[in-house]
């Protein structure tokens, strides 16, 4: 993913709170922002009442007022799918606090397709073991991020932190245990 000349000076420019710099950074992006957002909500339950353009709007209004400053366009797309992401979990809380209750169901990181209606609370769940992991180990963290929530493969995840495509290997399996570890501890 190489980052153009505008980007950068797109970035720069939003950074310096310059006027219409971040509506032109998000519209030369809009294409990756809409693939992040696609790939968070396959894994959300059919019938999900956001949509694609809905999370990438919500994204956009919630990076825009916040402090921008971004290294790159791959620290931009991973602030982004970490909005997103929050995004959903907020949603999946506001849910659950609607409904208040109903069991909890045990989340794993694999492909076992869309979530239910009910996985509210265990997305919640996720998102807290997710957080606890950041604490512990913020790399851990942010390689989960991009592999699992970006959607970005072993080598573009490496690139974006600049490690090592075994590293990333490595770390997305000592994360994948401790929130196996974590998950199962808040089963039990």
């Amino acid at each position: 993913m190489a980052e153009s000349p505008d980007i950068a000076a797109l970035l720069e420019a939003a950074g310096r709170a310059e006027r219409g710099a971040m509506d032109e950074l998000v519209r030369v992006i809009y294409p990756d922002l809409r693939r992040i957002a696609h790939f968070h909500l396959v894994k959300e339950r059919p019938g999900h009442t956001l949509n694609t353009t809905a999370i990438v709007h919500e994204a956009y209004l919630r990076l825009a007022a916040g402090s921008p400053h971004w290294n790159d366009q791959r620290h931009f797309l991973r602030a982004a799918s970490a909005v997103m992401r929050h995004l959903l979990v907020d949603h999946a809380r506001q849910r659950e606090a609607a409904k208040r209750g109903s069991g909890l169901r045990t989340v794993t990181l694999t492909d076992a397709g869309p979530a239910t209606e009910d996985d509210s609370v265990a997305v919640i769940a996720l998102d807290d073991a997710l957080r606890d992991l950041a604490r512990i180990d913020p790399r851990l963290e942010q390689v989960m991020e991009c592999r699992y929530f970006a959607g970005l493969s072993v080598s573009e995840t490496a690139e974006a932190l600049g490690l090592s495509e075994r590293t990333v290997e490595r770390e997305v399996l000592r994360a994948r245990g401790y929130l196996r570890q974590a998950m199962q501890a808040d089963d039990g």
